[in-house]
């Protein structure tokens, strides 16, 4: 497989594709300065699909991955979006391939990686019949992955049991929540469709707005402010965390809590919540716990593959969590895709034509319309007999 791709700046006259790399272990940090033609280096098993959506959105040259991007444990979606955008990825190059410098023009001639002259590593071109292969033998071992979810869930609920039985540890909170309806965003599946159409409600019920760590930046971008943000802090930005939001540091259940060393640096008011599982939970629980009288969810997992996509165990602690919560939790994620207004040509037409006839019957209950129809009538009455008289004399 060769490609192509003008380089930024002039490079020898070799084959295959060229461009500046930027190298993150992490996907997520990594598409922050992902810019159009670069080409990006991850070491990301089982790309799921919302990394890869976020790959895309940023248009790389390409997509060099030192694990593999498929490892059969489930049918994760990553490697298909990719292939699916025309953005070429090479699986399973190995550590060396975290050793390129930011910044330097690299060149990828099939599965092979250039720094220059020096070969750098070596690693498989997925395609679309690849990744077909590989998704239906993800799909066989699925059962085995079932089992863990379902040992993953056991473990939780003994864990937490105190905690999604009776509340036991959750924090105090500033931000009343008591008898409101709470939208907790998450950057997951169509969040940003999603909000779209989600803003005549935010508009007309003024809900309380909970970012899990980057869904208090989709909230900024929504044109928002968010009123508390929860999670670990490891991919919200400086500018959320100190827009006035109130704070919620999710800590591990020993009490550990690396972001906070990020929020006190910023000097920014906390609260930890130390609790198993993922943050998602942590601002569900949260909600629930303190009164909320409806919580709508945005990007969020709901499903199994959602779950196994996500790539932790601890991830069965989002179906306990929404067993917790009950019927007070509407899904609001793919609502895009299940509401679109839409309005074809002939409603259009059949709203003007009814408009009109409101109109005239208005007109013609008044004095004033009535004798506005009768010099229309008398009007169109001299038209026709100007008309016929036109066409009688050129006979």
């Amino acid at each position: 497989m060769r490609l192509s791709l003008r380089p930024q700046r002039p490079v020898p006259d070799l084959p295959g594709l060229h461009g500046p790399v930027r190298v993150d272990p992490r996907t997520k940090n990594l598409t922050k300065r992902l810019r159009p033609g670069d080409v990006a280096v991850i070491d990301h098993l089982d790309i799921d699909r919302v990394s890869a959506e976020a790959l895309v959105a940023c248009r790389p040259a390409a997509v060099l991955n030192a694990a593999r991007s498929t490892s059969g444990r489930y049918p994760n979606l990553g490697p298909e979006i990719l292939v699916s955008a025309g953005i070429p990825l090479v699986d399973d190059l190995g550590p060396d391939v975290l050793t390129l410098v930011e910044g330097r023009q690299v060149r990828v001639d099939g599965g092979d990686v250039y720094d220059g002259e020096t070969l750098v590593a070596q690693g498989t071109v997925q395609d679309e019949q690849s990744v077909a292969t590989a998704m239906e033998g993800a799909r066989a071992g699925l059962a085995v992955q079932l089992e863990s979810f379902a040992a993953n869930t056991m473990d939780y609920l003994r864990r937490e049991r105190e905690l999604l039985l009776d509340g036991v540890g959750v924090p105090d909170i500033t931000t009343r929540l008591d008898g409101r309806q709470v939208l907790i965003v998450v950057r997951g599946y169509h969040y940003k469709e999603d909000l779209v159409v989600l803003r005549p409600y935010v508009k007309e019920y003024r809900p309380v707005l909970i970012g899990v760590d980057g869904g208090a930046d989709a909230i900024l971008e929504a044109g928002w402010r968010p009123d508390m943000i929860v999670g670990d802090m490891d991919s919200v930005s400086d500018k959320a965390l100190t827009c006035g939001a109130e704070v919620v540091v999710h800590a591990y259940r020993d009490g550990s809590a690396p972001g906070v060393e990020r929020v006190e640096k910023l000097g920014v008011p906390h609260v930890v919540f130390p609790a198993t599982g993922t943050s998602e939970d942590v601002a569900m629980l949260l909600a629930d716990d303190k009164g909320a009288e409806l919580i709508v969810a945005v990007g969020t997992h709901a499903t199994l593959v959602e779950f196994l996509d996500k790539g932790r165990s601890g991830m069965a602690s989002t179906f306990l969590t929404r067993l917790r919560v009950g019927s007070k939790l509407i899904d609001a994620k793919g609502v895009s895709r299940l509401y679109r207004q839409r309005i074809s040509t002939w409603q259009l037409l059949m709203l003007v034509v009814a408009g009109l006839l409101a109109v005239g019957v208005a007109l013609a209950s008044t004095a004033a319309g009535q004798t506005l129809f009768g010099l229309f009538g008398a009007w169109t009455d001299d038209l026709w007999s100007s008309v016929r008289v036109f066409f009688g004399g050129a006979a």
